[in-house]
């Protein structure tokens, strides 16, 4: 199984979606998410939801999931964007208990709203926090920042 047999399949099955392929994985509208991901783990046999993170782009916000056939012994990457005016998704938790927690961790680090996640709250930071430490925009007085190095050469190379 590669890539594009999946991206075929699913431009079968929902013929009027915009899909885009990469040598990663599949770039999907936010609003087919839901849709497309049960498809894939009810008729293709995705039965794994191994990983759910995000990266912040500056200007939306890359979500990322990493789905896994076991049946196939394939991993697909599952992408789409969030816009940083509207950071609402809907959440996979109900095709994939582990991402229950895994959206949870996304939500706490980078801000992005799972609509419908069963407990959508902070896994890791202090509840009353207001900031989300993996975008790029974060400052807080208490943050350290981590010395930026200069790799081998050195400071006078």
């Amino acid at each position: 199984m590669k890539n594009n047999d999946i991206l075929q399949k699913i431009k079968n099955k929902f013929p009027d979606l915009s899909l885009e392929e990469t040598p990663h994985g599949l770039v999907i509208p936010k609003t087919a998410l839901l849709d497309v991901a049960g498809f894939l783990k009810i008729e293709m046999d995705f039965e794994n939801c191994h990983c759910v993170t995000a990266v912040d782009r500056r200007d939306k916000l890359e979500l990322i999931y990493l789905l896994y056939s076991t049946s196939h012994h394939f991993m697909l990457t599952l992408k789409t964007f969030v816009t940083l005016d509207d950071l609402t998704v809907e959440t996979l938790s109900g095709l994939w208990r582990s991402a229950d927690w895994l959206e949870r961790e996304v939500y706490d680090l980078f801000g992005i709203k799972f609509q419908n996640h069963p407990d959508l709250r902070r896994i890791m930071n202090p509840d009353d926090w207001t900031d989300f430490p993996l975008r790029k925009n974060f400052t807080r007085a208490d943050f350290i920042p981590r010395p930026q190095s200069t790799g081998l050469k050195g400071p006078n190379s």
